[in-house]
């Protein structure tokens, strides 16, 4: 079981009003924060090193930092600083992100991401591990030293069996995204242990990540969601993996009412405990993110009384 069973996660574009949603869910109990990290949003590494300053004892990982635009000797370097500053709170989670991200916006060749990713992993694992890496690969050719080595642990996004498999063999975890239970369940789980496996070492965490929407209001919880994930079912990749989670209609491109039921968990208080609940159950997963959805006019009322529900848990 991991040592933050359900964190939180908020999106917001302030940084400021992201601090503020980490001191809240310290004082009110949650035991893990999560950030993602990418275009129109704070750096997640910036505003968990303000965090690290400000807080005592919640854990702060990241999900993810899209490797492609980073170089893994200086991303070690920033993750041994915040461990320094927030000694064994910090997890580094990492991940190539997608094709029209990367090249799109980066311009950047999104090329063999897998390989990619083990190689980056590689380094930045053995630069924490040792203070300094000697290595040479395919991809990267790095010959360097940290200012400290640092107790860090690294997981990696998975959406497909591949990466799941490759972190069973590499990292410390793996964090899916918007991946129904039973998809975890069938086909994460069983990935992530044969890569563990082959690697000959024991199989590591499984975060699994739902979109949480403490209210009443189901009606604007799906007009809400519609409008905020729609971008995610326009990407090939997870349109691939919803369809293997049993829901062909995913291949359309948007979402669909059962699609939204297995990712969005939503009502009042009593009723997103238990769905909480169900979906660790069902997917055997060692975490939970859950992704605050702000519902209504009042989107830090709204976020404020999921972050409460998950402390609650």
């Amino acid at each position: 079981m991991g040592e933050g069973r359900v964190g939180v996660a908020t999106h917001e574009s302030d940084l400021l009003r992201t601090l503020e949603h980490i001191a809240l869910a310290e004082s009110v109990g949650v035991p893990a924060f999560w950030l993602t990290s990418g275009p129109g949003r704070p750096d997640a590494l910036s505003v968990y090193t303000a965090a690290a300053a400000r807080t005592r004892s919640i854990r702060m990982g990241t999900s993810i930092i899209p490797t492609f635009p980073r170089h893994p000797l200086v991303l070690a370097q920033q993750a041994a600083d915040i461990a320094q500053l927030a000694p064994g709170r910090f997890r580094l989670g990492v991940g190539p992100s997608h094709r029209p991200i990367i090249e799109g916006i980066f311009g950047i060749p999104h090329e063999r991401p897998l390989e990619h990713l083990r190689e980056f992993v590689t380094v930045v694992k053995t630069a924490l591990a040792n203070g300094a890496v000697d290595f040479e690969g395919r991809r990267y050719r790095v010959h360097g030293r940290l200012a400290r080595a640092a107790d860090v642990p690294v997981l990696i996004s998975a959406l497909q069996g591949g990466s799941f498999e490759l972190a069973g063999a590499v990292a410390e975890g793996a964090i899916s995204w918007i991946c129904p239970a039973p998809y975890l369940r069938d086909v994460a789980l069983p990935a992530l242990e044969r890569g563990a496996r082959s690697a000959g070492r024991p199989t590591p965490l499984l975060v699994g990540h739902a979109f949480v929407a403490v209210t009443e209001d189901g009606a604007a919880v799906e007009q809400t969601a519609r409008e905020r994930l729609g971008h995610y079912v326009r990407l090939p990749f997870y349109q691939r993996m919803f369809v293997a989670a049993g829901h062909p209609e995913a291949a359309s491109g948007a979402w669909s009412a059962g699609m939204l039921r297995a990712v969005v968990l939503h009502g009042a208080e009593a009723q997103v405990a238990e769905q909480v609940r169900a979906f660790l159950r069902t997917s055997g997963a060692s975490e939970l993110i859950a992704s605050v959805l702000p519902v209504g006019l009042d989107s830090q009322a709204s976020t404020e009384r999921s972050i409460r529900l998950v402390a609650s848990l």
